[in-house]
This record gives structure tokens, sequence and C-alpha cells, in this order.
């Protein structure tokens, strides 16, 4: 009797595990600077999957909106596993959306974390700097990555 539960909680286990990769989740962002109003407002932002995945792809997909015309600028990403910073990186904004953008718009980031990359919660910081460098948005949330790599990554 016991075997067949102990079966079963891990038939569980597997099927969570696989299933949990291709899910995706609706995350909450906060603004680096609450007082601040900033010209591109987030409306949301969708991480796919949820949690991320060791070894897999990762999309960050924000959405946001402006009253300007944003014909080309940086966004700078900055990643915290607890309070240490691991990973920084900067891309052309136009590499992440068309541009030029306007009204409502969405920004989309990849990345494949290694296999190696530590579970756990991470923060992202993420700015959003136009042509001559203003601030045109700045959001932090936070993000898992989960305790199972993938088979293709091991």
């Amino acid at each position: 009797m016991a075997t067949k539960q102990s079966l079963l909680a891990l038939l569980a286990v597997a099927a969570c595990v696989v299933l949990l990769p291709s899910a995706s989740a609706v995350t909450d962002v906060e603004y680096c600077n609450k007082g601040k109003n900033y010209p591109v407002k987030v409306s949301g932002l969708e991480i796919v999957p949820d949690p991320v995945a060791r070894g897999e792809p990762a999309t960050f997909k924000i959405s946001a909106s402006t009253d300007k015309t944003i014909g080309k600028g940086k966004l700078v990403i900055d990643v915290k596993y607890f309070f240490f910073y691991v990973h920084s990186e900067t891309r052309e904004l136009c590499e992440v959306t068309s541009c030029p953008a306007s009204g409502d718009f969405l920004v989309a980031h990849q990345q494949t974390l290694p296999s190696y990359t530590p579970p756990g919660s991470y923060t992202i910081t993420m700015k959003m700097l136009g042509d001559n460098n203003e601030e045109l948005s700045c959001i932090s949330f936070g993000f898992s990555i989960g305790f199972v790599a993938s088979d293709s990554a091991i």
C-alpha cells in the first residue's frame, strides 16, 4: 500500500515538472521610483515559462504605452540573486520592440540561462533609456528559476 502511494506521489511530482516549463503568468511590477511620472507606462509583464527553466529560452514580455515617439534608445537589464548582482546587459531598444514605438507597444526580451544557474528567486531591474539617455521607464520584478534543469540542458 505504501509503495502504491509513493508511486502515485512520484508520478504527481513528475507531471508537475513536465507541465511547469510551458506555463506562463502575469507578474507584478514595481516602478523604481514610485513618485516619478515616467513617459513610458508599464501595464503588464508576462514571463514564459514561469518558473524559468535552466538551459531553455525564457521570454519576458512587457506591455507598455507612451504618448511620445521613441525612435531609439537602450534597455538596461540588471539581475540580482538575493542581494548579489549576477548579470548586467544593455540592449538596443529597437532590438526588443518595433521602432518607432508610440502608443501601446510590446517589449520582448529572450534569454537562455545556463544549465548551471542556481535555482531560486531573482530580481530584475529594467531601465528604458531614450536617445539622450533620459530615463523613459524603470521597473523591478521578481522571477523564479526552477529546481529541475531540462533534459536537453544536461
